[in-house]
């Protein structure tokens, strides 16, 4: 498989001459004189349409940039992922994610973790967990933090309409103290459990919460009362979630990182809130994109043209940031999801073979619900110096008063067409006019549940690892944020040892 730089192939030289043609005004020009844009530049997947009309692009760009995939061997790195080779090559083990989904095809320990995850869930929500003083258990509290905390985090509040009305889950992630005090105020010890969420149970944030929820049952239990049923853990480290004291110890492995364990037992606290059926249809939404991402010619590849799209925005036209809206509310939290899992992923400067690359990679990515957002930050969208490119994310059908829908898919509209084609009637002041041909997407799912939420989440993890590939990076590493670690302990340490 290609590991050599992607701008030895000649389909990047020739992208480069090919962006020439698409700065200024030309994305307003396009719209105004090809009527078959919207028809052409578009693609369907599992439960959705794409478009990328908006963008700064044609078909003859669209076809040059698959072109570059070939040239660096996709196809071959996309079959190594999904066949679990080790392409985690600095960690020698595979990323193996979508073994987790593969429903009937999973591995034997994937599904006996399932069986397990299925069987506490469904205690949790009849009301048969009971606490040490017999009392069934009412609330989760989740103790995890990065990949280990956002994904069951937006699970939980994009489903929330469809959770369980006797559990209440909450989460907890970050050491600030106040972050768990704040989940514990209104709490009642003998009806918590905890579940702590850590791959190598060490995770210094994680653990630190973890005694403080201890020390907090201990406080608010009587003095004989066993904590082990207020407790669950996740974790590869099976050994030490037991001496911690966990009554129930559910698996993960190596093969599975963090930001991309949603689908494991990590998930487990959004399986007990949304329930285990709903839960299977996360799982089997994101395989519907796995099997697409597997068999769609690039061209009309969903995942593929998604990073493909950035990987032009970010090297042949110079965008630094790539803005992510959700128009609906249940999502706000997937801007935050899609930092970690786009950022900590291919925010590297080192490829495959330990060069320094020459190229821009991973783009800040960021963004809030739409039409929040539209009070917040739009105004640099449409007017600012800077070229934002958008992906706009609609659904068809979601909960809710279908009045107040309307206005939120008129806005959605609205503001694609808006940064597209702009404002520069002369007759207006400078400053009401907008220059247009700011670019951008629209992914427009059928409806808001749980198989498009897993179809969705899997195609941003797909774009992911095909943008690595074009960079001929590790996007299942993590190295840069060891340094920030060791330096945090040992300043705790020096402190320790004056005290």
């Amino acid at each position: 498989m290609n590991t050599q730089p992607p701008t030895d192939a000649t389909a990047w030289n020739a992208l480069a001459a090919l962006a020439e043609g698409w700065r200024g005004d030309a994305l307003k020009r396009a719209l105004a004189t090809d009527a078959t844009r919207a028809d052409r530049l578009a693609a369907q997947g599992p439960g959705l349409h794409y478009t990328f009309a908006r963008q700064r692009l044609d078909a003859a760009v669209r076809d040059q940039l698959v072109q570059l995939a070939l040239a660096r061997d996709l196809p071959a790195w996309r079959s190594a992922l999904l066949a679990g080779e080790a392409i985690n090559v600095t960690e020698g083990r595979p990323a193996w994610h979508t073994a987790l989904r593969a429903g009937a095809s999973a591995p034997p320990e994937v599904q006996s973790a399932q069986s397990q995850m299925r069987r506490l869930a469904e205690r949790l929500r009849d009301g048969a967990w009971l606490g040490a003083t017999g009392q069934p258990i009412e609330r989760i509290v989740h103790l995890g933090t990065g990949g280990s905390d956002l994904g069951p985090r937006l699970v939980v509040d994009a489903l929330a309409e469809s959770a369980s009305a006797r559990l209440r889950v909450d989460f907890a992630a970050n050491v600030d103290p106040l972050d768990l005090d704040r989940r514990l105020r209104d709490a009642d010890p003998a009806r918590t459990l905890f579940v702590v969420v850590s791959k190598t149970f060490t995770t210094q944030e994680t653990m630190a919460n973890a005694q403080a929820a201890k020390t907090w049952l201990a406080q608010g239990l009587r003095a004989d009362a066993s904590l082990a049923p207020h407790f669950v853990a996740v974790s590869a480290n099976v050994q030490a979630a037991r001496a911690f004291g966990a009554g129930e110890v559910l698996p993960m492995w190596d093969w599975v990182g963090g930001r991309y364990s949603i689908w494991s037992a990590v998930g487990f606290s959004a399986m007990a809130a949304i329930g285990a059926d709903a839960f299977g249809e996360f799982l089997a939404g994101a395989r519907d994109m796995d099997l697409h991402f597997a068999d769609a010619p690039l061209e009309r590849n969903v995942p593929v043209l998604l990073a493909l799209l950035g990987i032009w925005n970010v090297n042949f036209l110079g965008a630094a940031t790539q803005a992510v809206l959700p128009y609906a509310t249940p999502l706000r939290l997937l801007p935050a999801y899609l930092q970690q899992l786009e950022m900590e992923s291919n925010g590297k400067r080192v490829d495959r073979a330990g060069r320094s690359v020459a190229y821009a990679t991973a783009p800040v990515v960021w963004g809030a619900e739409g039409t929040v957002g539209q009070h917040s930050f739009h105004q640099l969208l449409h007017q600012g110096t800077q070229i934002v490119p958008v992906d706009f994310i609609v659904f068809d059908e979601a909960p809710g008063d279908p009045a107040r829908r309307r206005i939120l898919a008129a806005h959605a509209e609205a503001q694609a067409e808006a940064l597209a084609r702009g404002q520069d009637d002369p007759a207006l002041p400078a400053y009401r006019r907008t220059p247009g041909s700011r670019p951008s997407s629209t992914l427009r799912f059928e409806r808001l549940d749980a198989r498009n939420l897993g179809r969705l989440i899997a195609l941003y993890e797909h774009k992911v690892f095909t943008q690595g590939v074009i960079w001929n990076i590790n996007s299942f590493d993590q190295w840069g944020v060891e340094l920030g670690k060791q330096l945090a302990k040992a300043l705790l340490e020096r402190a320790r040892d004056r005290s």
